[in-house]
């Protein structure tokens, strides 16, 4: 399912129009990213968490010479589902 077939799924089960659904879907992408960014996590009881992971530096390989590397510090999203989105899907 791409962005647009999210839209009208969600336009569809909540009676608003498709431009209503969109909006409602970029104010939601924004403020999670928003709320990651300041490192905050946003939990949605019932559905899961969204939060910031911290991947320390490190020491790699490159995979076409084998000569070692090192690789920065960096920040990733991370989603956890909840108990009833897990047994949702099951």
């Amino acid at each position: 399912m791409n962005k647009t077939e999210l839209v009208a799924a969600i336009a569809e089960k909540s009676g608003l129009t498709k431009k209503d659904a969109e909006v409602v879907i970029n104010a939601f992408t924004e403020t999670v990213a928003a709320e990651l960014k300041k490192g905050e996590k946003v939990q949605l009881v019932g559905f899961g968490t969204f939060e910031v992971s911290e991947r320390a530096a490190r020491t790699g390989r490159n995979p076409h010479t084998g000569e070692a590397m090192e690789i920065a510090a960096s920040k990733a999203p991370k989603f956890h589902p909840g108990k009833a989105f897990k047994d949702a899907i099951k």
